[in-house]
């Protein structure tokens, strides 16, 4: 009797140890962070992916290139995006990253849709930036100041604004910081003074985006390099990518993926 109470017990242990198995889901889990250009991208790609795959969660969440590239490299992170190049220091420190190009950008500068000025010049925007130019007037505008909204540090937007436009030229201390590009869209959008840059997929009716040295920011110039302040937007891997990391970025870069590109305002690659 003892014994086939031992052996009914074991039987027991086993069919509920296959039958936990097989109940239990495995459940992959990808987090994306960084960029805020980048994000309505990640975001849309990762609804689409989930209903290919409802075996892997996607989370995808902002703070900033700077922080996605950080957060990749410690392992806070699988996917980090960014709207800028890894900076050489970036490289010496996290040897091990690899950018993924997913798409293009142009960075457009925006003023209140009541500012009679649609144009400026590279040099213009430099110089208003800098705070030289204080005044619209300055450049055939109305005789109302000049509010400067910029980027907080860390945004891979700034990085690349200050590189192509500033060109070393630190920004005037009067500008006023915002941490996301709808942040600095929802500033100018509210203010008739003001001016600032976002990424081309948020450009909406409540901005005007202004024609620079005669071109003006659209999926046409940027793709084609035309207008002056184009870039390429990163989903950044620590080594190579692997298991549904790759799978997410095959899908990115496949004809699907480069649509939702496209569906968010941005620029597929050719």
């Amino acid at each position: 009797m003892r014994k086939l109470l031992i052996l009914l017990l074991v039987v027991t242990s086993l069919l509920g140890g296959c039958i936990g198995k097989s109940t239990e889901k495995s459940v992959k889990t990808i987090k994306i962070g960084g960029s805020t250009t980048v994000q309505p991208i990640a975001t849309a790609a990762a609804e689409a992916f989930m209903k290919k795959h409802p075996d892997i969660t996607v989370t995808v969440q902002g703070g900033g290139s700077g922080a996605g590239i950080k957060g990749v490299a410690e392992g806070t992170f699988d996917i980090g995006d960014a709207s800028r190049e890894l900076k050489e220091k970036e490289k010496q420190k996290y040897p091990d990253l690899i950018p993924h190009a997913i798409a293009v950008d142009a960075i457009a500068i925006v003023v209140h849709p009541s500012n009679k000025i649609s144009e400026l010049t590279l040099e213009q925007v430099k110089e208003i930036f800098a705070g030289k130019i204080t005044n619209w007037k300055e450049v055939g505008g109305e005789d109302k100041p000049i509010v400067v909204v910029i980027r907080e540090e860390g945004s891979g937007t700034r990085e690349t604004f200050e590189k192509k436009v500033m060109k070393g030229e630190e920004c005037t201390e009067h500008a006023i910081q915002k941490p996301s590009n709808g942040a600095v869209k929802a500033t100018v959008a509210t203010n008739e003074n003001a001016i600032g840059y976002i990424g081309l997929g948020y450009v909406d009716a409540s901005v005007k985006a202004l024609r620079i040295n005669g071109v003006a920011p659209t999926k046409d110039t940027a793709g084609g390099g035309e207008y002056p302040i184009s870039r390429k937007l990163y989903m950044i891997t620590k080594g190579e990518p692997k298991g549904a990391v790759k799978e997410f970025l095959e899908f990115m870069l496949s004809a699907e993926g480069q649509k939702i590109v496209e569906e968010q305002g941005f620029v597929p690659l050719k």
